[in-house]
């Protein structure tokens, strides 16, 4: 029996004892998002089986929203699993702290692509702040939103139930809005602001590494091969200084969700690029 490329990957990843990582190999990004948007349709369904709600937290950038407007397609047209979208609370790895109708904000590309779609109630929707929403500053909208989670968390806790987190990643392997060597990386609270990003716009709001290995499951979405010495990186040991992609782990799996390109570097792919794999 032959092994998958993600399957092969892992192998090679996992063979000096370390963990083993859950790869997942696409041939490009649009099979990716596809994928992507079908698994997550599955995986929030299941958490309603369970609890009665699902709780995700979304990402912005390119492939993340091509994943919520498939997600979107498939609510209107579904295949398999139904979500109860009265029933999902939903959240943000990070935002730009910028204003209210700024292009820049995640918030906006996720109510176009799929909230406003598919109806997902106000009340369950929890945008971190603007900038002209009566905030001093990116500090007191952390301070803000870490609130808001707390009063949403079980009785006794700081943070809600994430049944999947949802993160991207950039070519230098920063993940939510911790970057590189930034004091973002150190910092144990569950939200931080950023100031001084790197890649504009420079002021942020994001979740912490508290937060973001809180979840049940962590999703990183990558596609294109400007990423994959990154991957490549994360996943052969440099540390979350270095590359904060690699200081990412959910509480019950890790997915790394890539396609061909991305993985173009990982151990598996030498001999060529990777095929499809589930």
């Amino acid at each position: 029996m032959s092994l998958s490329p993600g399957d092969r990957i892992a192998g090679a990843l996992g063979g000096d004892g370390a963990p083993v990582p859950d790869v997942v190999v696409q041939p490009d990004a649009e099979t990716l998002a596809r994928a992507v948007a079908t698994a997550l349709v599955a995986r929030l369904a299941a958490a309603q089986a369970v609890h009665g709600t699902a709780s995700v937290v979304l990402t912005g950038g390119g492939i993340g929203t091509a994943v919520l407007r498939h997600v979107a397609e498939l609510a209107a047209e579904p295949v398999r699993e139904r979500v109860d979208w009265t029933a999902v609370d939903v959240w943000w790895g990070d935002e730009r702290f910028v204003p209210s109708d700024d292009v820049e904000r995640n918030e906006l590309g996720a109510r176009d692509a799929l909230l406003d779609p598919v109806g997902v109630p106000d009340e369950r929707v929890h945008p971190m702040p603007a900038s002209d929403v009566g905030f001093d500053g990116p500090e007191d909208a952390a301070d803000w939103y870490a609130g808001q989670l707390a009063a949403a968390a079980p009785e006794g806790g700081s943070l809600p139930r994430f049944d999947v987190l949802l993160l991207g990643m950039g070519p230098e392997g920063h993940v939510a809005s911790i970057f590189p060597d930034s004091p973002a990386v150190r910092d144990e609270r569950p939200v931080v602001a950023v100031r001084d990003c790197p890649k504009p716009p420079p002021t942020r709001v994001s979740l912490g590494f508290a937060a973001i290995g809180s979840a049940e499951e962590v999703w990183l979405l990558v596609s294109g091969e400007g990423k994959a010495d990154a991957v490549a990186r994360a996943l052969g040991g440099a540390t979350p200084d270095e590359l904060p992609a690699a200081g990412v782990h959910g509480r019950r799996a890790t997915r790394w969700l890539l396609d061909a390109a991305a993985a173009s570097r990982l151990p598996a792919a030498e001999d060529g690029a990777p095929t499809p794999s589930g």
